[in-house]
């Protein structure tokens, strides 16, 4: 379901569904699905800035780390996408 019927739907654009999928990870504390995800993000049309802008939120609203850990694996993720700028950093 997850991987096809849902991403499948109509209501909302792929890379919505990413950056929910992000926020949704990083609360959880799920670093492999993170990471996982954050590849298929940037497949899907989400820069290095929104991913920025994901954490940010993440930590407004479950906390700094949660958050941290979510910058953490972000970087490694942008790093190896040779797209790490200071859009990964906090702040």
């Amino acid at each position: 379901m997850a991987w096809g019927g849902v991403w499948a739907r109509p209501g909302l654009e792929r890379k919505t569904r990413s950056m929910l999928v992000l926020a949704m990870t990083a609360t959880l504390n799920w670093p492999h699905e993170l990471e996982l995800h954050l590849r298929g993000a940037l497949r899907n049309g989400v820069t290095a800035d929104e991913i920025k802008e994901v954490m940010l939120q993440v930590a407004v609203y479950a906390g700094a780390p949660a958050a941290l850990d979510g910058f953490r694996v972000a970087r490694k993720v942008l790093t190896e996408a040779g797209l790490l700028g200071d859009a990964a950093k906090p702040g």
